[in-house]
């Protein structure tokens, strides 16, 4: 194996491992093609000093004519061509003299630095590819045009190198790339056209350069493609270069329109050593961006080339991403440009570019904002204010799931804004002074604000209850109604108690305000699990409630309070048409009984003391079910009373001291609708 060197900073020279480099060299498959891109530049930098006025490069593919061969009479596809094998790079330019060859002989070399060279595309060739072929022609020291032939291998390095006269009046320089790993081959586009196109991105700048690029065709076969023909198809407008700088480092943007259909989505194309290094997509990132912009009655898709000298010394070697700080503030480099610094730098400076084009989308994307919050997501509306203008610049054809998501991480982030202010409120000296009182103020009014997004958003949560509920008990396209279970968990989750589950995640208030009020709630659970019943009953009620004091209460003359209720919910299926006598059957029947079981048991309080005279405590019995004709007779069997509106029975039991109340669903739904109506017109919630 060729011996390699690597030169010190002193003039030393050391040995290197060029198996070793290969190793810690990265190329990801995702970026397959880009030792080709390297050679390309290769050949553009060579051009542009041999021949800037002629200037001229090919790129031919090179397939596996074996895999092409077709033994049938059908039209010839992309899918048809052989496999890629490897590339020819052909270009006019000042050829591998000696300064060139011992340059490509050393690994970290100084020469081309100037440039951005990093002496790593060499490296990345004999990563995707088993072996490179060189001929080159350059002039010699006596004026004649030498030819210098070698190999390049992981094995063997540089091998075989011959220098002869070439009898050739011009110079250029002739790289083959062969044998391409699988590996990458798998992820490299298959036809000719992507291929240009990828080479056109890679290149880009080039092409916007004064003076622009040299003559680049792309060869596959028999087809044949020019890529100034296909930048002149991606540009819509003449590019514009911009000056800013960060933090005393200058940074240039180029701002491109292209054609619409150039590229998918608005782009800042991160470039060191006059090539691409990262590309980020800047939908969302500018308010009224999120695609094509508007420019009159047609488009244009938007892109930006940012370069500097500071990325050019901060690439890594293998060009895929920079040496640079996320974040610089509070830290040692604090006063170098961090990412998220010249970011912003560029952002601002697109909007600005961008301004009155993207003044229609901006607006678009605020009425879409507007139009939820009003229709759909009131909570939002307390916040709204609070939220910059560059973070509701959305894009208007965004769906609703996503914006709610979107608005919810607003909302999250100003709730942890007032959780840092509050902490500094609280730490700071109180004073009288108007710094103090203004500081403290801001802080109360974000407060409230968030406050009052949350009780909207409780009563927005009502809203969707009823509308669940309406949907539930109606019957489906097939004409069945919901079982039982599904109006349950509306009301609340199954099988559990108040122990196990919030007290917000029950809906009671669609029966009754009160019952919000209980010091224990249990549903579907056997009566013997309850630990205030005291009751071995297996019977599972479909919701208990019980209202427990622990404290006595006194009032004046000698009134008293009752000191405990017990409320039982029996819910029904909707539509169901099966009541009957007996405890099987009949829902009112039911009801009492769960209600006579938990008595017997001696309620208790929470802390487990006795309730004096418990089969005393007042019982309320909720039915929810429609008033089918075996319902209906079971009411009158029960001696209630129909309301006045026919929608509902009500009655007092007085055996068992109970107040029993049936609701059909419809009534059940009406009520809660009115009882809310208020809060939803107040913010402005349509109610069917």
């Amino acid at each position: 194996m060729q011996a390699w060197t690597a030169r010190a900073g002193t003039g030393m020279v050391v040995k290197a491992s060029l198996r070793g480099r290969l190793r810690n060299t990265s190329l990801p498959k995702t970026r397959a093609l880009l030792p080709l891109f390297e050679a390309v530049v290769n050949a553009i930098q060579a051009v542009d000093v041999a021949h800037p006025e002629s200037a001229r490069i090919e790129v031919r593919i090179v397939r596996d004519q074996q895999a092409a061969l077709k033994f049938d009479d059908k039209p010839a596809t992309p899918a048809d061509a052989g496999d890629i094998s490897g590339f020819v790079i052909v270009d006019n330019g000042e050829g591998f003299h000696d300064r060139n060859m011992d340059s490509f002989n050393t690994l970290d070399t100084e020469y081309k630095s100037a440039q951005g060279c990093r002496g790593v595309g060499r490296l990345l060739w004999l990563k995707a590819f088993a072996k490179v072929e060189v001929r080159s022609r350059y002039m010699g020291p006596d004026e004649e045009v030498l030819e210098r032939v070698f190999t390049f291998t992981t094995q063997d390095g540089v091998s075989g190198e011959i220098v002869r006269n070439s009898g050739a009046s011009d110079t250029g320089t002739e790289i083959q790339l062969q044998s391409f790993a699988e590996i990458y081959r798998e992820q490299t586009p298959k036809s000719a056209f992507p291929i240009a196109k990828d080479i056109l991105e890679h290149c880009f700048w080039y092409f916007v350069r004064p003076g622009g690029a040299p003559h680049i065709t792309v060869i596959d076969s028999d087809e044949r493609i020019d890529l100034e023909e296909v930048f002149a198809d991606y540009m819509f407008d003449a590019s514009s270069r911009q000056d800013i700088t960060v933090k005393g480092q200058l940074f240039s943007l180029i701002h491109l329109r292209l054609k619409a259909t150039s590229r998918p989505t608005p782009q800042l194309n991160w470039c060191a050593a006059t090539r691409v290094v990262t590309v980020e997509n800047l939908s969302g990132k500018i308010p009224g961006l999120h695609g094509r912009v508007k420019d009159g009655d047609t488009e244009f898709m938007y892109a930006c080339y940012l370069t500097s000298n500071y990325l050019d010394k901060s690439v890594r070697s293998e060009r895929t991403g920079f040496d640079i700080p996320d974040v610089t503030d509070g830290t040692l480099c604090e006063a170098e440009p961090s990412l998220s610094d010249i970011r912003t730098a560029v952002l601002d400076a697109v909007a600005n570019y961008l301004h009155a084009n993207l003044a229609e989308a901006r607006e678009a994307g605020l009425a879409r904002v507007r139009n939820f919050v009003d229709k759909k997501a009131p909570r939002y509306r307390p916040i709204l204010h609070r939220i910059g203008e560059e973070k509701l610049g959305i894009d208007p054809g965004i769906s609703d799931r996503e914006l709610e998501l979107h608005l919810h991480r607003q909302l999250a982030d100003l709730e942890a804004e007032v959780l840092t202010e509050g902490q500094q409120v609280l730490d700071a000296e109180i004073t009288e002074d108007e710094a103090y009182s203004e500081k403290l103020q801001g802080y109360l009014d974000k407060v409230n604000d968030i406050k009052k997004s949350d009780l909207a958003a409780y009563v927005s949560h009502r809203r969707v209850i009823l509308e669940l509920l309406a949907k539930a008990v109606c019957a489906d396209r097939n004409g069945k109604y919901s079982k039982e279970e599904v109006v349950h968990r509306l009301i609340m989750q199954m099988r559990a108690t108040s122990d196990e589950v919030r007290t917000d995640a029950s809906n009671l208030w669609l029966i009754d305000e009160r019952l919000a009020f209980h010091t224990f709630l249990a549903s579907d659970r056997p009566i013997k699990s309850m630990p205030i019943t005291g009751s071995n009953s297996d019977l599972e009620p479909d919701l208990l409630a019980l209202h427990l004091t622990d404290v006595p209460i006194l009032v004046a003359e000698g009134e008293k309070m009752p000191l405990a209720t017990i409320t039982v919910i029996e819910v029904k299926r909707p539509m169901r048409n099966d009541a009957a006598a007996g405890a099987d059957k009949d829902p009112i029947e039911q009801a009492l009984n769960y209600l006579e079981k938990v008595r017997e048991g001696k309620v208790t309080t929470v802390n487990g003391r006795p309730i004096p005279q418990s089969e005393q405590i007042p019982g309320f019995c909720y039915i929810l079910a429609d008033l089918t004709p075996t319902m209906k007779r079971r009411c009158k069997q029960a001696n209630l009373r129909i309301t006045q509106d026919g929608t509902g029975y009500f009655g007092y039991n007085e055996s068992y001291k109970a107040y029993i109340e049936v609701f059909s669903f419809d009534r059940l739904l009406r009520l809660a609708t009115e009882r809310n109506r208020a809060f939803f017109d107040h913010l402005g919630l349509p109610v069917s």
